[in-house]
């Protein structure tokens, strides 16, 4: 039984007047998306996962609660007069040495966000879902919201989790709950801390450490572009109805020939066959995972992914959100600089960069060599 939701036009709250929750606020689209949401003058209250890094945050005026989403009281007590809640928090990553942790943070923190949401009677749950849960290009043509997926395209528990995760917030709606889903695409751009998947092949590549790349093509968007989105997706979304939030779809190799030629490095030349690659990937995290107990240092999930053509189409967002994004470039190119500037590369990198004279000349791109060092040693462990 749903709780009685409040009677209240999205699109017509006063600003300010009422409180939002971001579940997952620390994260890299979750900051974006509160930064986007204070910007627009909603007052914000943050959920951030315990023991996590929150600088993302800093110098923000929000409320912030350490909580995790896996119980149901510090949910209870976050959402307690929030008028929307935006449900970020996840899983983000491909590989964990216990699978299942997956399944109860995507799916089963979902469900109690959603059980939350539903006893509190928000007027909206805005759900972060992902491409991964849509279908793929297939035919020359990019996959939409309304592309089916091929189940043996669910590569790996990340995707098959957030499809799961996804499947009870549709529930929920066709029973009463107002909720809107945004799928975004490949998200780069600045305070990409950990980084995500999409930031470590920026962070590979300005390093030197992709000598040759894999045929395959994805969807390149800014994060505030992602962020914006959201809020749009809140104020003007259609209840049960799903919106892509990408950018500009584009060759890996285009990507990372826009990176070297914006950086002044050299790009890869060598092409891979992802199928050909793919059975010494498998190997390799094998015996990483099984034998050295560690985290695989290329899962083969993300390699599994690129045999299909990641390209999407955001016509639908653009239209009935007015949805809008930034160039790839100029993405691509934001990205590269946060990196560089915040000790993500090595510093004979970093002086090669400065050398070229492309990156920009009104950031400092000397690199700090003891964060660089602290960074590195913080991967080993």
């Amino acid at each position: 039984m749903h709780g009685a939701h409040k009677v209240i036009t999205v699109a017509d709250v006063v600003r300010g007047s009422e409180s939002v929750l971001v579940t997952g606020a620390s994260g890299f689209i979750g900051s974006a998306v509160v930064r986007a949401l204070i910007d627009d003058g909603y007052r914000v209250r943050a959920l951030c996962e315990p023991g996590r890094d929150d600088d993302n945050l800093e110098g923000l005026a929000v409320e912030r609660i350490v909580g995790d989403i896996r119980d149901p009281a510090t949910l209870d007590d976050a959402v307690e007069d929030a008028s929307i809640v935006f449900h970020l928090a996840a899983i983000y990553r491909f590989w964990a040495a216990d699978p299942d942790l997956f399944y109860d943070v995507n799916v089963g923190g979902t469900m109690n966000v959603i059980r939350a949401a539903e006893r509190a009677g928000c007027s909206r749950l805005v759900y972060t879902s992902t491409v991964a849960t849509l279908g793929v290009a297939e035919d020359g043509r990019p996959a939409s919201e309304n592309s089916l997926v091929h189940f043996e395209h669910l590569f790996g528990h990340y995707k098959r989790s957030k499809y799961l995760a996804e499947h009870e917030v549709l529930r929920a709606g066709a029973t009463g709950l107002p909720v809107v889903l945004v799928h975004p695409t490949f998200p780069v751009g600045e305070r990409d801390t950990a980084p995500t998947p999409t930031g470590r092949t920026i962070v590979e590549f300005l390093n030197g450490r992709i000598p040759a790349y894999v045929d395959t093509a994805l969807n390149v968007v800014h994060v505030d572009d992602v962020a914006r989105g959201h809020v749009l997706a809140a104020q003007r979304g259609a209840p049960g109805r799903s919106y892509v939030l990408g950018g500009e779809n584009m060759s890996l190799r285009a990507m990372l020939e826009t990176l070297a030629d914006v950086c002044g490095l050299p790009a890869p030349r060598v092409r891979l066959s992802p199928r050909m690659v793919l059975p010494i990937v498998r190997s390799a995290e094998w015996f990483e995972s099984t034998v050295m107990k560690r985290e695989p240092t290329l899962p083969s999930e993300p390699v599994r992914m690129a045999t299909t053509r990641m390209e999407y189409d955001t016509d639908r967002a653009r239209r009935e959100l007015g949805y809008s994004s930034m160039p790839a470039r100029t993405a691509l190119t934001r990205a590269a600089r946060w990196f560089v500037a915040n000790g993500f590369v090595k510093e004979a990198r970093v002086e090669r960069i400065r050398r070229s004279g492309k990156l920009g000349p009104e950031i400092d791109l000397r690199a700090d060599a003891a964060r660089v060092q602290s960074r590195e040693g913080a991967r080993r462990r």
